[in-house]
C-alpha cells in the first residue's frame, strides 16, 4: 500500500531544537582552530547562530510539501519517497538515490529541470518522471527496523518500489551510496532498467595497487590513487566508527544538534570542490541546514550510519549488462578499468576541474547535462 505523506513537524519539536541551540556548549578551540583537526569552533559557532536565529524549517517544509510525497512498506521497512510526474507524455521515469551524509534534499534543485525541462530552457524530449526515495534508515525512511540492508537488498527494494508505481521501464541515477545502490537496481531488474547513471562512479578502485600497476595508470588516475591514500590516512576515521560502532556514535548525534551539524559539515567541507572554499560559499546555508534537519528531526543519525555496518566486508557483483554511465567530478576518485568488470560502462566523463562529491547540490547543470545526454538514446 502506498500512502500520501505530508511533512508536519510539531512545533514542540522545533522549540526543543531552538532551546538546545541556545544552550549549546561548544568545546574550546584546539591550537590553530583550523580544519586540520576537524570543524573549527570559530566557523561552526557562526553556523549554529544562523541555524538558531535565521534558518526557517517551515519554509523548507513548505517546499517539500509542494511535491507529492508518499510512504510504503517494502520488505518490512517503511520507505519515504517523493514522486513527481512530468506533464510530458513521453517522459522517462527516473529513480534518484542520495548518499551519506546527504538526503533527498540533495535533489530539490533538479526536480524542476528534470520534470519540466521546457520551463528551464531545455527540450520536452528530455523530460523525466522523478522518484526520489530516502534510503532505509535515513530521514522518514528510518529508523532501520531490520538488519541486513545491503546495497543489493536496497536495489531489490527500489525495483519493487518502481513496480508498485507501475513503471516497467525506467532509468536510475545516484551518487555516493546512491552510486552503489543504482547498479544493484539494474541487477535486480535488468529488463526494466534502461540505464544506470552514477556521479562518482559505480564502485571505487582498490585502496592500494602494486607499483607496476600504479605506473600503468594515467597521470589523472595516479592522482586519484594518491588522493585515496591521503583519505585513508587523514579521513577514514568516520567510516571506522560508523561501520563498527554506529550505536555508540548515535547517542551524541541524536542528543546534540551541534554534534550532528559538526559531524555532517566535516564532510561537506572536505567533499565539496574546491575543498579550501567554505561549504556555504558553494551550497546555500539553508539547503545545508535542511539536509541536517532531516537527520535531526527524525533522530536517524545511528540508523543512517548503520548502512555502513550492514555492508559485507568484500563482495564481487555480476555484470547486469545494463548500459552504465559514470560522471566523475574533480573531487571523486573512480577509475574506469576497475569499474568495467562488474558494470557495462558505455559513457565515462571525467570533470578534471569541476564539481565536488555533492554534484546535484554543487553543480546541478553539469549533472543535468550528463543525465540528459546519457539517457537520450536509451528512451
Amino acid at each position: 500500500m502506498i500512502k500520501p505523506f505530508t511533512m508536519d513537524i510539531p512545533q514542540s519539536t522545533l522549540d526543543d531544537l531552538h532551546a538546545r541551540l541556545a544552550a549549546a556548549r561548544l568545546p574550546a578551540a584546539l591550537p590553530g582552530d583550523d580544519w586540520d583537526t576537524g570543524v573549527p569552533v570559530s566557523w561552526l559557532s557562526s553556523l549554529v547562530d544562523y541555524w538558531h536565529t535565521s534558518y526557517d524549517w517551515r519554509a523548507a517544509e513548505k517546499e517539500f510539501n509542494s511535491y507529492s510525497q508518499f510512504t510504503t512498506e517494502i520488505d518490512g521497512q517503511q520507505i519515504y519517497f517523493l514522486h513527481i510526474r512530468s506533464a510530458e507524455p513521453d517522459a522517462l521515469p527516473l529513480l534518484l538515490t542520495h548518499g551519506w551524509p546527504g538526503s533527498v534534499a540533495e535533489f530539490l534543485d533538479v526536480i524542476g529541470p528534470l520534470t519540466d525541462p521546457v520551463a528551464h530552457g531545455g527540450s520536452a524530449a528530455d523530460a523525466f518522471h522523478v522518484v526520489i526515495p530516502s534510503l532505509p534508515g535515513f530521514g522518514f525512511s528510518g529508523p532501520t527496523t531490520d538488519a541486513g540492508w545491503t546495497f543489493e537488498r536496497i536495489g531489490r527494494a527500489w525495483a519493487e518500489l518502481m513496480n508498485r508505481l507501475g513503471y516497467t521501464r525506467y532509468g536510475v541515477q545516484g551518487g555516493d551510496l546512491g552510486g552503489s545502490v543504482s547498479p544493484e537496481v539494474g541487477r535486480a531488474a535488468p529488463s526494466a532498467v534502461v540505464g544506470v547513471h552514477t556521479n562518482g562512479g559505480p564502485n571505487l578502485p582498490p585502496l592500494e595497487l602494486p607499483e607496476d600497476e600504479l605506473r600503468s595508470l594515467t597521470p589523472l588516475e595516479q592522482d586519484r590513487m594518491a588522493r585515496i591514500a591521503r583519505f585513508m590516512k587523514e579521513e577514514f576515521g568516520y567510516i571506522a566508527i560508523q561501520s563498527t560502532r554506529p550505536q555508540t556514535l548515535a547517542y551524541g548525534l541524536t542528543d546534540s544538534p551541534v554534534g550532528q551539524l559538526a559531524w555532517i559539515m566535516d564532510k561537506f567541507r572536505a567533499w565539496t570542490y574546491p575543498a579550501e572554499t567554505l561549504p556555504e560559499e558553494i551550497i546555500s546555508k539553508d539547503r545545508i541546514l535542511t539536509n541536517v534537519m532531516l537527520y535531526w528531526l527524525t533522530g536517524t543519525a545511528g540508523s543512517a550510519a548503520y548502512i555502513g555496518y550492514a555492508q559485507p566486508k568484500s563482495w564481487t557483483r555480476p555484470n547486469s549488462g545494463v548500459p552504465t554511465a559514470a560522471l566523475i567530478s574533480a573531487h571523486d576518485v573512480a577509475i574506469r578499468r576497475y569499474c568495467e568488470h562488474s558494470n557495462n560502462i558505455t559513457r565515462w566523463t571525467d570533470l578534471e576541474a569541476q564539481g565536488g562529491h555533492f554534484l546535484a547540490l554543487e553543480a546541478p547543470d553539469l549533472l543535468l547535462t550528463d543525465v540528459r545526454e546519457f539517457f537520450s538514446p536509451l528512451r
